[in-house]
Formats: structure tokens, C-alpha cells, sequence
């Protein structure tokens, strides 16, 4: 392979673990439980198992007919000798000396050295501090063999990591051909999950073919995935992009997926457009993320929140946005926060009375406390007495015991505590 350069490094790197966390190539079963509504990724274990579960896995070969120019090597040495140097490599403990040596590594290795390369890394029981090397010894399989790549990932990993990571380099350069593959290899009616790295891939350069990949993927994990990795391609072209996009999105939930995860986003440096937008577009995006929307803009600028939240109408939206607002000033002031609250009696329901309770039991514990009785649903209310008194025992027990002395408390309550160890 011929010399790549640390802008190379840095790219493959991202490959590897972006796809990583963003792919999940696991199984041909798909779940539709918070499939667009939450972002959803392949934990870290599952990914590990790709390189741990080498046993019995690093001496089986792909079953193909190894052409005379995949055998070729440029890298000086037996084999032995090779894959010993790769070990030492990324055993190393400094990144950035241990990438150089990889990159260094990877462009002395012809076609048909990746695969034991790939199998002794995997054998070697690497932790997660070492996805990026892995991700990169993939990538540049997949750039000199993608094919040869997929057959091995799909033969020996389960996490999808790998096979992920290998799509997603192979899209960058042959998206039509990677499609093809993704196609011909998923049987069924459920959710292509290899469509997550294609579109990840493509979506920068070609938003309108990952937009209709992404589209006719069934509701499921994989098009939540999936739409992780199209969202911050369209963020950088700008709010109103963004926004323009997702209104032509017919299906509802991929829409509301795509609302909740932009609102966010765009909450960050738009904290009003983004409430103003979610209020203009009633929905599950707007019950589920104006609350964030308003946390993220009380923290910027407390008074223009309030002021925008006492303009709205009484109702779902203003105890949403109170919800955001108190949960913003609760843990920093309590008694600020609990102020909030008592201008706007009508819109504190429970949801915003637990979020009080929880953000401000560390700064003030018995201002939080006083208002657990406000919670309406008993079973909340007694659950939340028990969990925040209980704690408030092991913090301080000489407070909590005067506060519950002066206090009373539900009958139901008093008899866990009393039951609770160590009392």
C-alpha cells in the first residue's frame, strides 16, 4: 500500500469508531422498541467480543480461493515476525506513537496479509482503549480488499463493529457497490442492518441517496442508527436544512425521531428557534424534548427562557418548558427554582415536582423533601419520600432525623423506613 499520511491516520481512526458506535450489525432480528425516538448504540461488550471471542476464530481462514496477487507481500519478514511487530505496536502505551507505528505497519501489508493481521490483533484480547487501531487495521482491509474484508467479519464477528467499519470505508469510495452487497447479503423483510454504515458513509456526499436509503428502512434499531449517523451531516448545512429536511419525512415516527435528536442539537446555539419550532410542529418530538430545549436556554440565559415560558398558554407545552427550566436551576438554587414553580401553579404536575425533588436533594435536601407531598400519583410519592429519605439518612442522619420528626409522613412510608436497615 503506499504511504498514507497522519490525515489519513486520523480519518480511518474516526471510520473504525464512529462505526462503531453508531453500527450495529448484531442480527437480522430488529426490534421496533424506541427504534426512532432514542438514540440507540452497540454497547462496548458487544464490540469487545469481536476481538476477544478469537478462540478457535484466529487460525480459521475464510473459505475462498486465494488469488496469486492477494498473497503478494511488500513487508520484509515471516509471518511470525510480522504479526509479533503488530503486538508490540499496539501494546504501546503512547496513541500517538503507537498510530504512527500502525500506519507505518499497515502500508508495508499486500492484500493477502490483513486477515492474520486482523485475527492476531483480535487474539490478543485488546481493550476498548484500542478500538481506533482496530477500526484501522479494517479500513484499510476494506480499501485493499472489501470483499475478502466482509467475508471474514461476517464469518468470525457478531457485534458488527467490523463489519460496520468495513462498509462504511468501502461506501466512501464504491457507496453503489457496498449497496449492492448490503442488499444481496440481508434476507427478510426486517431492517437491513447494514445500511447504518452505507448511509454514515454517503451521507455527506450524497444526502439524497442515503436520505432514500434511510427512508425505506422499516421501522427498527437499525433506521434509530441509522439516522444517528445521517443527523450530523445535515446539521452542518444549517437549522433550516435541518428542519427542511425532516418536514419531508412522511413517517411520522422517523420524523419524530429526527425532531427529538435535531431539537437537542440545534438547542445548543438556538435555544428559541428551536422552541419556536417544536411549538409550530405539535407532536411526540414537542412533549418529549421541550423540556430539554428550555434547559439548555435557561442555562444560557434564564430570563429570556422565563420570559418566552410565561408567554405560552397554559398547558402540556408551559409544564414542559417549566419542567426544563427548574431542572436547569434546581441544582444550583433551589429556593430560585421552587420560585419558578409558585408563579406557575397551574402547569407543576409530577413530572415537574420530581425533577425538582432530584435536582435540588443535593444542594438542599429539605427543601427538596417539602415537596414530595405535592406529587399527586401516591405510589410515586411514597417511592420518592422512601428513596430521598433514605438517602438523606446516610448523608446526614442527625437532619433527616429532625426533619422527620417534624414531619409527618404517610403511614406506608414511616413503616419502610422504620423496617429499613439500620434503623
Amino acid at each position: 500500500m503506499k504511504t498514507r499520511s497522519l490525515t489519513l491516520l486520523a480519518a480511518l481512526v474516526l471510520i473504525g469508531v464512529g462505526g462503531f458506535m453508531a453500527g450495529r450489525i448484531t442480527s437480522s432480528k430488529s426490534s421496533a422498541t424506541h427504534a426512532d425516538g432514542s438514540s440507540g448504540s452497540q454497547s462496548s461488550r458487544s464490540a469487545l467480543q469481536d476481538i476477544r471471542d478469537s478462540s478457535g476464530e484466529s487460525g480459521r481462514k475464510s473459505q475462498r480461493p486465494e488469488r496469486p496477487e492477494r498473497a503478494a507481500r511488500n513487508s520484509t519478514g515471516s509471518s511470525t515476525e510480522r504479526l509479533a511487530r503488530l503486538e508490540s505496536i499496539v501494546r504501546g502505551e503512547n496513541p500517538l506513537d503507537r498510530s504512527r507505528a500502525l500506519l507505518a505497519y499497515i502500508d508495508q501489508l499486500g492484500p493477502g496479509d490483513f486477515e492474520a493481521a486482523v485475527a492476531h490483533f483480535r487474539s490478543l484480547g485488546i481493550t476498548e482503549s484500542r478500538f481506533g487501531e482496530y477500526g484501522m487495521l479494517l479500513a484499510a482491509w476494506a480499501k485493499a480488499d472489501p470483499l475478502a474484508a466482509l467475508l471474514y467479519a461476517t464469518a468470525n464477528t457478531t457485534s458488527g463493529f467490523a463489519t460496520n467499519t468495513i462498509l462504511t470505508t468501502w461506501a466512501s469510495t464504491d457507496p453503489e457497490a457496498a449497496i449492492r452487497w448490503a442488499e444481496t447479503h440481508h434476507e427478510g423483510d426486517d431492517a437491513n442492518p447494514y445500511l447504518a454504515g452505507i448511509i454514515r458513509a454517503i451521507a455527506s456526499t450524497d444526502p439524497a441517496r442515503a436520505t432514500q436509503l434511510l427512508t425505506a428502512m422499516p421501522k427498527s434499531v437499525e433506521r434509530g442508527e441509522a439516522l444517528d449517523a445521517m443527523l450530523p451531516h445535515l446539521l452542518t448545512q444549517g437549522a433550516d436544512a435541518t428542519r427542511a429536511w425532516i418536514a419531508a419525512i412522511t413517517d411520522d415516527s422517523l420524523r419524530n425521531g429526527a425532531m427529538m435528536r435535531a431539537a437537542d442539537k440545534l438547542a445548543a446555539t438556538d435555544p428559541a428557534g428551536t422552541a419556536a419550532w417544536l411549538i409550530a410542529n405539535p407532536s411526540e418530538a414537542t412533549q418529549r424534548s421541550m423540556d430539554n430545549v428550555y434547559s439548555a436556554w435557561a442555562m444560557q440565559d434564564q430570563q429570556a427562557a422565563l420570559s418566552s415560558l410565561a408567554a405560552l398558554p397554559s398547558g402540556e407545552n408551559r409544564s414542559n418548558a417549566l419542567r426544563g427550566v427548574v431542572s436547569s436551576v434546581a441544582g444550583t438554587d433551589p429556593k430560585a427554582a421552587l420560585s419558578m414553580m409558585d408563579r406557575f401553579p397551574n402547569d407543576v404536575n409530577d413530572q415537574v415536582l420530581r425533577n425538582f425533588i432530584w435536582h435540588s436533594f443535593g444542594t438542599d435536601p429539605s427543601v427538596a423533601v417539602n415537596q414530595i407531598a405535592r406529587i399527586t400519583d401516591v405510589e410515586q410519592r411514597d417511592r420518592m419520600y422512601n428513596r430521598t429519605i433514605s438517602t438523606w439518612l446516610e448523608r446526614d442522619a442527625a437532619a433527616a432525623t429532625a426533619w422527620i420528626q417534624v414531619n409527618p409522613l404517610p403511614p406506608a412510608v414511616q413503616e419502610g423506613l422504620h423496617n429499613s436497615p439500620g434503623r
